[in-house]
């Protein structure tokens, strides 16, 4: 029987606690509110906090990131609106990478067979030329492979293979994903 009442997380230190209250407020204002698109600045604050982010990052209004200090960003990434980066541990986004609208990438979980529901945080790797379609659920421990796709709605939860495309609940490969050059 699950008990919720001896739930503890105690062991789980994701940092400095005044750091996640201001960064909460942060967060609340710039990156989850609609009123203020401004890349840059938000590209410095994240960097503020701990963040690496690369070259020619866009991040589009509401979206919510857990905790900076744990998001690595490569270069030339876009963000779509809605996206949640709720990075209990470390989440690593490569080059060339578009995360598109409403996209979560969710490194908690729950221990359903324990009886106190214990927390299990994983970190979440999305390798260079990925595209996350609308809606895409990526959850802890998972690959999102070099130059994959997955479509809309896909709920990756695996290590992917590199250029292939993915859709489905679980994600399912349904074909090679071929580049051409002009």
């Amino acid at each position: 029987m699950v008990n919720l009442a001896n739930y503890d997380n105690s062991w789980y230190k994701p940092g400095n606690p005044f750091k996640r209250f201001i960064w909460y407020y942060v967060n609340v204002i710039f990156f989850k509110s609609s009123l203020f698109p401004f890349y840059r600045f938000k590209i410095f604050l994240l960097k503020l906090f701990g963040a690496a982010v690369g070259e020619g990052v866009l991040i589009k209004p509401n979206v919510n990131i857990k905790y900076p200090w744990l998001l690595t960003i490569g270069n030339n990434v876009w963000v779509g609106e809605n996206v949640w980066i709720d990075n209990l541990a470390k989440v690593s986004i490569g080059n060339n990478v578009c995360i598109s609208q409403g996209v979560l990438l969710l490194c908690g979980n729950h221990n359903y067979s324990s009886p106190t529901f214990n927390l299990i945080v994983k970190p979440i790797i999305i390798e260079e030329g990925v595209w996350l379609t609308a809606k895409c659920i990526v959850t802890g421990n998972a690959v999102c492979a070099k130059n994959s796709v997955f479509g809309i709605g896909t709920v990756i939860n695996f290590i992917s293979e590199p250029n292939a495309i993915y859709n489905g609940n679980p994600a399912i490969k349904i074909k090679e994903r071929k580049i051409y050059f002009n």
